[in-house]
């Protein structure tokens, strides 16, 4: 019988699988890090998010310069290196968006939202290993899509042709059932309130866990510019994650 670590990481080969299937009309670059970032992210959960966790916090979808260059949700560079002490290998897309090449390991840029959230986790836990079993990190879709613009704008998941967002809402929502299951956390907390929707959508028995949400970190939210750490360490003790 498998044990909790395989069978997460079994549910989410599938999950990268299912949704590289997906066909979308939007004119935009597509990349899916659970695919070319395949082994920096089958290490992260077999390091941290393997077995049951108290809490689990969920994003958004990947940032262009965080888990779309790491494989690690959240992953800003510093973080994934100096922190998690993450070093495995990053492939590419087929096809890159030239304002957004991946370079995995060898990114410059840091993404700040990252640099925030696992900034706050270390400063609360001090050494990584502290999180295992504590708290885990993921998100809710693993695509990122960028215009064809030089600005290579992000766009979020519910930008999406409304067909095209239920196929894969549809598909993400069935794995966040399935990892909250195997996770078995009591806190479910959304890193902004989409991801917070997320989970009130797919839980069936709310009894059954505390639900919130903190400030995304995203530099382009005005309220993350300003004592994010202060207010999300007091909303995470306010919902009991934190003592």
């Amino acid at each position: 019988m498998q044990n909790q670590t395989e069978k997460i990481v079994e549910r989410t080969k599938l999950f990268a699988w299912q949704v590289e299937q997906l066909r979308f009309s939007y004119d935009c670059y597509i990349y899916n890090p659970l695919d070319y970032a395949w082994p920096m992210h089958e290490a992260y959960l077999r390091r941290y998010l393997g077995n049951p966790v108290k809490t689990l916090l969920l994003g958004m979808n990947p940032g262009p310069f965080g888990m779309a260059q790491t494989g690690v949700p959240f992953g800003e560079i510093n973080a994934v290196k100096t922190f998690l002490e993450l070093e495995q290998p990053v492939g590419k897309p087929v096809l890159e968006h030239p304002k957004r090449p991946v370079l995995g390991l060898a990114v410059e840029r840091s993404e700040v939202s990252g640099r925030r959230l696992w900034g706050l986790l270390k400063d609360h836990y001090e050494h990584a290993d502290n999180l295992i079993g504590e708290i885990g990190v993921s998100n809710y879709c693993p695509l990122v899509f960028m215009e064809r613009t030089p600005t290579a704008k992000n766009i979020t998941p519910d930008k999406l042709p409304k067909v095209e967002r239920m196929a894969l809402e549809a598909i993400c929502d069935c794995y966040l059932q399935d990892i909250i299951e195997l996770l078995e956390p009591t806190y479910l907390i959304g890193v902004g309130k989409y991801a917070l929707k997320k989970f009130q959508n797919v839980v069936k028995e709310p009894e059954k866990f505390v639900l919130g949400s903190i400030i995304h970190p995203s530099p382009g939210n005005p309220q993350a510019n300003q004592n994010w750490n202060e207010k999300t360490t007091d909303t995470l003790r306010d919902l009991g994650v934190w003592l």
